[in-house]
């Protein structure tokens, strides 16, 4: 009888710990994402004298502009902290390509990836688009839209489309914050194995 309670208590005592280390790395990344909104913040709210001081002129009447230049293809390469790589970010005309490095495995089941970066920050962003679309201010093919191809449950790419110049930093911070953390949880099961 004494041996079962004891049990039972190191059995509450490792999922207290499992739990402790999940909002540990929740809180992680909402401190991560704190800290780039003050940057945001910072660089949005910061104007120039000249700026404040201009007087207010009527609107120019806007004239169709000629289709934008095709933009130039970039990678970035994600890496963690210590340098090791974790995926490429192709990013070319309004489109982002995350794709895992072929020697990385990333599970979709594997936090946070659900609850920190599909949940809150590419729902969070197909969400104010969605309502900029209900407003009339965007049109329903030009907001946020994201695809997480998988083979089974391994993420193979996520698809970004229609992302502005000012998202494009927080997403590829917080997706290297992720896949870094998703790395440092799967390097560790493996080890204990």
């Amino acid at each position: 009888m004494e041996e079962e309670k004891i049990r039972k208590i190191a059995q509450l005592r490792e999922t207290l710990e499992e739990r402790v280390k999940t909002l540990e790395t929740e809180l992680d990344g909402l401190r991560a994402l704190l800290d780039f909104i003050n940057d945001l913040l910072i660089e949005k709210s910061f104007k120039r004298a000249e700026e404040i001081a201009k007087p207010s002129v009527p609107a120019p009447e806007v004239k169709p502009k000629p289709a934008p230049p095709r933009e130039q293809a970039r990678t970035v390469l994600l890496k963690t902290g210590s340098g090791e790589p974790l995926a490429n970010l192709y990013i070319k005309d309004g489109q982002m390509r995350i794709v895992p490095m072929e020697n990385k495995v990333f599970n979709v089941n594997t936090p946070p990836f659900t609850a920190f970066l599909v949940e809150r920050i590419f729902a969070k962003m197909r969400e104010k688009d969605q309502e900029l679309v209900n407003q009339g201010k965007l049109v329903p093919e030009k907001a946020f839209s994201y695809k997480i191809r998988t083979d089974g449950k391994i993420i193979k790419e996520i698809i970004i489309r229609n992302f502005v110049p000012q998202r494009e930093r927080e997403i590829q911070s917080a997706t290297r914050w992720t896949l870094e953390k998703m790395y440092e949880k799967t390097r560790g099961s493996t080890k204990t194995v």
